[in-house]
């Protein structure tokens, strides 16, 4: 007679990492019926790639992980989570992962709403240092948020009562991000006095006007920022200029119009807000580390 899997006697990165590989049994990335979570799967380490990460935690359950911003690395693994306070552009790497172990892991977006509002209720005071700081960082993965993370992956099992207990799952998950050793980066995320908060509302008018000239003061004057405060702010956080950031949109959406809606280089050149399809070829050359024409070929294998 076989026994019901006790997920009792194994750690809580074990359990973790059986339930993520039941769910997801290719390379890949998916969603999950819960609002917010997705998981992973890498079966070999590979370079550095090209991503941009949201306002969200990152749990690798078995394998390995790093994330580079601005030439700094972050590394990452059962032990330790990456935390982002707002969408970062950075390149992901696998450093650990093998067909038998596969690198498996979640991720999961922060809700700043939610934060203000157990940070005010929970008495947690505001850190006196209101900077921007860095807007990434690695935190130790601790017992009891572990234990909320395995119970929101069980809901899976029981998708009647995700709308019920998932809420009330990830209201716990958030409270115990702002007891962790990453409290103070949170909890400045949800204040919204802050710089990060200005830098984020920034961030959000260039993510929907990315083709458009982009004059620095005119938009540190809509965050009511001085324009040199702005300047080292957003810097701080992104590790890249605002003019850099605007760069890195483009890039990446002429690279998704070239791969999925088959554009040439200079239709997504001049669809993302170039003028000259020389400067575009040159600059998505810089970021890709091969021309466009090149670049997309290799993916398509052709």
């Amino acid at each position: 007679m076989t026994r019901p899997h006790d997920t009792r006697a194994q750690a809580p990165q074990e359990t973790l990492a059986r339930l993520i590989g039941a769910w997801i049994k290719h390379s890949g990335d998916c969603s999950t019926p819960i609002p917010g979570l997705g998981f992973f799967r890498r079966d070999i380490p590979s370079p550095p790639s090209v991503c941009m990460v949201e306002p969200s935690i990152v749990l690798v359950a078995q394998g390995a992980k790093q994330l580079w911003v601005g030439g700094e690395a972050y590394p990452y693994d059962p032990s330790r989570f990456l935390v982002t306070s707002l969408d970062l552009p950075a390149n992901s790497e696998v450093t650990a992962a093998s067909l038998e172990q596969p690198c498996l892991g979640l991720g999961f977006k922060l809700d700043p709403r939610m934060l203000a509002e157990l940070a005010a209720q929970g008495g947690l005071l505001q850190p006196r240092d209101r900077g921007a700081g860095k807007g990434v960082g690695i935190g130790t993965a601790t017992p009891a948020m572990l234990a909320s993370f395995v119970r929101l992956l069980q809901l899976l099992d029981e998708p009647e009562a995700i709308p019920v207990l998932a809420p009330l799952i990830q209201r716990e998950i958030h409270y115990r991000l702002l007891l962790s050793d990453q409290s103070a980066r949170l909890r400045q995320i949800a204040s919204v006095d802050g710089q990060g908060h200005r830098i984020a509302r920034a961030i959000d008018w260039l993510k929907l006007n990315y083709t458009a000239q982009l004059r620095v003061d005119e938009l540190a004057a809509r965050v009511q920022m001085s324009t040199p405060t702005f300047h080292h702010h957003f810097r701080q956080l992104t590790a890249m200029s605002p003019l850099q950031y605007q760069k890195w949109l483009r890039l990446t959406e002429a690279k998704r119009l070239m791969m999925n809606e088959h554009l040439d280089v200079s239709s997504a050149a001049f669809r993302v807000g170039y003028e000259s399809p020389s400067q575009f070829s040159r600059e998505y050359g810089r970021l890709f580390g091969a021309p466009p024409k090149r670049d997309i070929a290799q993916l398509r294998g052709v």
